[in-house]
């Protein structure tokens, strides 16, 4: 692995992603004064007598879409932290492991790097995942709980009730619904960034659980089938092969333009096998030399540092079949 190139990719990646936050914070400011402006509107519609019914509507319309605004302006820029924390813990890592690498002259030395990398990858996916759990956390005790008073908000809309009561009962059906839905979408993101099923049932349930969530969100025929002996394996490992068939299955939808993905899982003793098959439209595996898309790189090192390999088996409009290995290690 070239330490130097990546540690360079990670300084731009981690260059950029700073100038969002400073401009996503920016906007939030903004977000957050038009919002207390346009709440402090509608207290004062809703005190006045003889406001019509329309006038209190669109004072209401307008409170509620400055809400939404600023709960995604947040949400973005808690993302853009937490990818910056993720970069930042991984420039340290290469930066270790290239110094590492520059001073190999040994046998023994070479024995001591290729434990440092091992140690290297455990820490890189350590690290990213504790961010997902921490950015999990936060998406239950935050968003979660601020939807849970969007339910309770309809009580504001129910002072309609005297003016119009059609047109109220009306609104609180839409606002409960529109409520009900975004956070089942916010139950969806907890799994994406975490499942809490990984830690307590293993990988292969997690990845049923996933294929079948895919599967509906995404309306692909997807099928998932697992051979040789389920169990649990290291931690780290489970992390591993979960984010990297999460990986795939995402390229697959968004690049391959594919109506049908098969994953193969095979548990093997000694290694543990996942290909992911897709019907779609292919690609020169000689393009992802040149392309900026980490995500394929990060699969390969990964699983070749950990004693693994990766293969891509595709062509332009033949589909492509992408498979990586890892060594079993419960």
């Amino acid at each position: 692995m070239d330490y130097q190139a990546e540690l360079e990719e990670t300084q731009r990646a981690l260059r950029e992603v700073t100038l969002m936050i400073e401009q996503s914070q920016g906007e939030l400011t903004k977000i957050t004064q038009r919002n207390t402006a346009i709440t402090a509107h509608l207290q004062q519609v809703q005190k006045q007598t003889g406001t019509s019914p329309d006038e209190v509507k669109m004072a209401y319309d307008s409170a509620l879409d400055a809400q939404q605004r600023l709960f995604v302006m947040r949400g973005q820029l808690d993302k853009l932290q937490n990818d910056k924390t993720h970069l930042e813990k991984y420039k340290g890592v290469l930066e270790n492991l290239n110094s590492d690498s520059n001073n190999t002259n040994s046998e023994d030395a070479q024995s001591s790097g290729v434990k440092g990398q091992m140690a290297g990858i455990e820490m890189i996916v350590n690290a990213q995942e504790a961010e997902r759990q921490r950015l999990s956390r936060q998406m239950h005790d935050g968003p979660a709980q601020a939807l849970s008073n969007f339910i309770l908000q309809t009580e504001i809309a129910m002072r309609l009730l005297d003016a119009d009561p059609a047109m109220a009962k009306e609104e609180l059906g839409n606002l409960k619904s529109s409520a009900m839905g975004t956070f089942q979408k916010v139950r969806n993101f907890i799994f994406e960034l975490r499942p809490m099923m990984l830690d307590d049932l293993g990988l292969v349930p997690t990845l049923r659980k996933y294929a079948d969530a895919f599967k509906e969100q995404s309306s692909l025929d997807v099928t998932l089938s697992v051979t040789g002996t389920e169990r649990r394996l290291e931690p780290y490992l489970e992390v591993m092969v979960f984010r990297a068939t999460q990986e795939l299955l995402g390229n697959a939808s968004r690049h391959s333009q594919a109506t049908l993905i098969k994953v193969q899982v095979d548990m093997g003793n000694e290694m543990v096998r996942v290909s992911v098959d897709d019907n779609g439209k292919g690609f020169d595996p000689e393009i992802l030399k040149q392309s900026t898309n980490l995500g394929l790189k990060l699969i390969r090192e990964r699983a070749e540092m950990l004693g693994g390999n990766f293969e891509i088996d595709s062509m332009a409009g033949s589909g492509a079949r992408i498979t990586f290995s890892v060594p079993a290690r419960g």
